[in-house]
């Protein structure tokens, strides 16, 4: 089974203090799913239409667990405490093997 991959783009941060609320509720609630963070950060560097803004990406060991995190409760309260703090794109990518 291919593994899954999380990847969260920020496009822009409106309250840094929700952002922040999010991350100590969402980070347990991908941990406890089975999620492992791979990147969380800025990027180092940014080319074409690329935004100078968090990315995360967070490894699964499949799509159906990525989902069921993403659906758990825990990762819905902390998407209720993040609101309207950031805009996102959010996707979820298979890997290869």
């Amino acid at each position: 089974m291919a593994k899954a991959y999380w990847i969260t783009l920020y496009r822009s941060i409106t309250k840094p203090e929700a952002v922040a609320a999010y991350a100590q509720l969402a980070a347990p609630a991908i941990q406890a799913g089975g999620g492992r963070f791979l990147v969380r950060g800025t990027p180092a560097k940014i080319y074409e239409a690329g935004l100078n803004e968090r990315t995360v990406i967070i490894e699964f060991e499949s799509l159906e667990k990525a989902i069921a995190t993403h659906e758990s409760p825990g990762y819905q309260a902390a998407l209720k405490a993040l609101g309207d703090g950031a805009v996102r794109d959010m996707r979820y990518v298979e890997g290869l093997a």
